[in-house]
């Protein structure tokens, strides 16, 4: 995987955390126990604790249910620490990180009614790449419900959410 495409997937999120007005953060997502607040919240929590596991840290996976006042700053750091830690040479699995962006980029893209055939593919290929080498039915728990079908046509960001148990629509 190029490193560009892990800042491509960063600043993508990036994008759509820092487009949220205040009039839609009380929207529902495809996560239906989530609203656009907590998975941008998630989603920043998470590229903070994947940055401290890039930089050779142990994340604290526990810190993912914080709330931030401005979410996209803090994710914006995180995206910064983690293309660091990458181009440093970090060992961490960069398929997990690209993988979690790519899903919940589509989460968020589809909660705030974006379309995501106007995001990059190659961040979603490469996530998608990851995620159905490493996700079994055995190892899935309770962050991912079985996959679903994806519609025909579905682009990659639809194929990854399928398969990370999501209900694609036509």
């Amino acid at each position: 995987m190029s490193p560009s495409t892990l800042a491509t997937g960063l600043d993508q999120a990036v994008a759509l955390v820092d487009s949220i007005s205040a009039d839609q953060l009380d929207l529902p997502t495809p996560c239906s126990q989530w609203n656009v607040r907590d998975l941008a919240n998630h989603l920043t929590n998470s590229a903070a604790q994947m940055a401290v596991m890039a930089q050779g840290g142990k994340p604290d996976w526990s810190s993912l249910a914080t709330h931030h006042d401005n979410p996209g700053s803090v994710l914006r750091q995180a995206a910064d620490d983690i293309v660091a830690a990458f181009d440093a040479g970090t060992e961490a699995p960069e398929g997990m990180v690209v993988s979690e962006l790519a899903v919940h980029t589509w989460d968020l893209a589809t909660a705030l009614g974006r379309d995501t055939n106007e995001l990059e593919p190659a961040v979603a290929e490469a996530g998608y790449a990851f995620m159905t080498k490493s996700l079994t039915d055995d190892n899935r728990g309770d962050a991912f419900a079985p996959e679903q079908a994806a519609p025909e046509g579905a682009n990659t960001y639809e194929r990854i959410a399928a398969f990370a148990g999501r209900s694609v629509q036509d």
